[in-house]
């Protein structure tokens, strides 16, 4: 979360979550089937795992976020991010299919996000970690998210000398 939110800081992360598809399809663009099973870090997921991880989280977030605009104080289920992929699909399906998945989510969730209000900003959520959190909190998480894992990625790209 940045210290202080404001339109300009909105405007920004929905800008990020806007271009995260974009930029995960960039960052795996050329790698082999080799190279897709490669684990981004020691005991870490591979390329694969990842982009289908986004995909899963990103499905959640839109979720959650039309739940927080819809319902009051709904509480948000969390998932089990490390079996999820272990999960055939995660493990195995190409890429493509995630990558083509997050196209048109993505353009779902910033076009409604482009809507939300200052005052919906403030909507609530109950997550069983972490407790009341915000419209703004699902915003900044998943505009960092998409991110994070890309720099996995590319860093990995970069430390194996893939061009």
């Amino acid at each position: 979360m940045p210290e202080a939110i404001t339109g300009v800081t909105r405007t920004a992360a929905i800008e990020d979550i806007a271009a995260a598809p974009a930029k995960l399809r960039a960052a795996v663009a050329g790698l082999s089937d080799a190279q897709l099973e490669t684990p981004y870090r020691e005991g870490g997921w591979s390329v694969r795992q990842v982009v289908h991880h986004v995909a899963d989280s990103h499905i959640n977030a839109y979720i959650r976020l039309r739940l927080a605009l819809t319902e009051t104080e709904p509480a948000i289920k969390p998932y089990e991010e490390s079996v999820w992929a272990k999960l055939e699909d995660a493990a195995h399906a190409p890429v493509e299919i995630s990558l083509k998945l997050l196209e048109p989510l993505h353009d779902r969730w910033v076009r409604l996000l482009r809507t939300v209000t200052p005052a919906q900003f403030g909507r609530t959520v109950r997550h069983p970690d972490f407790g009341l959190r915000n419209v703004d909190w699902l915003l900044f998480l998943y505009a960092w998210h998409g991110r994070h894992h890309t720099a996995h990625i590319t860093e990995l790209r970069k430390q194996k000398g893939w061009s």
